[in-house]
């Protein structure tokens, strides 16, 4: 009787679940929260949304977490769950494609975002009149030295994990916990002392929209590593099994290159002519 229940193949047939349908109503509510809030309702209309978003998140990775430990993770169910983290960081690469474009289109035809005359590439006003850039070389350097050392750490607690050092895996994912935390302090830090807001022009808009998106990608970055520290300090990955981790420090690996083209693209060659605050 056991052997009519073995498994003949390396694939993973995933229990019934109700996550996809929780979570889809969940950020269902959230979008219908959000759209109020946009229109002047209350905040706490986002509240169920969000909460129910938070609780899937949660659980279904709990599960998925259990499937591993009890053996359903083959070396081919973790190829194809690499496989969709791949995916999954190529779909967001263009989602900030289209911020850079947004920002290239504006800069480079800045006469016409102004209603004047098209002129080509940089011949225009960029940044528009009146409007004040932040200086590149100080607060935007320090963070992309904060970002890079994170970079250093989380890579560190990778070799660490393969060599199967527990103590370089925990300390160096606590140094990248603390390292994208003070990242994000100096991001708000650096917005509350903004010579500009979102609605002052087509840099303000393209600019925080840009940056600002980042900053929430490494927000989600730095708790999906606070994850991977709580499950590394309950015993968890081994140098053959650890997708969790990885998965997390490929993303941190893709929010630091992104932030390598922000700084490069909107800080320095975006403050080019342009008055300094």
């Amino acid at each position: 009787m056991a052997d009519t229940h073995a498994n003949n193949h390396d694939y993973h047939l995933v229990d019934p679940s109700p996550w996809p349908f929780v979570g889809s109503a969940s950020a269902l509510a959230l979008a219908l929260g959000a759209v109020g809030y946009f229109h002047d309702a209350s905040a706490l209309w986002m509240l169920p949304g969000f909460l129910g978003v938070i609780y899937t998140m949660i659980a279904w990775w709990r599960d998925v977490i259990k499937e591993s430990h009890e053996g359903h993770h083959t070396k081919v169910v973790q190829l194809h769950l690499r496989y969709g983290m791949i995916l999954f960081i190529a779909s967001e690469v263009m989602f900030f494609v289209a911020w850079f474009w947004a920002f290239f289109d504006a800069s480079l035809f800045a006469g016409e975002v102004q209603q004047v005359a098209r002129v080509e590439h940089t011949g225009g006003i960029w940044p528009p009149v009146g409007i004040e850039v932040f200086d590149p070389w100080h607060l935007p350097l320090l963070n992309t030295l904060i970002l890079l050392t994170s970079g250093t750490t989380v890579t560190w607690a990778h070799h660490a994990l393969l060599h199967n050092d527990r103590n370089g895996l925990k300390w160096g994912l606590i140094l990248t916990v603390i390292l994208g935390a003070l990242f994000s302090v100096v991001q708000v830090y650096e917005y509350a002392h903004a010579a500009f807001a979102f609605s002052d022009s087509i840099y303000g808009s393209t600019f925080y929209m840009t940056t600002g998106f980042h900053g929430f990608h490494v927000l989600i970055g730095t708790i999906f590593l606070i994850v991977c520290l709580v499950r590394a300090l309950q015993g968890d990955f081994t140098p053959e099994k650890h997708f969790g981790f990885e998965a997390a420090a490929w993303y941190w690996h893709f929010v630091d290159v992104v932030w390598l083209f922000l700084f490069a693209a909107i800080y320095i060659w975006g403050s080019v002519g342009a008055t300094i605050h």
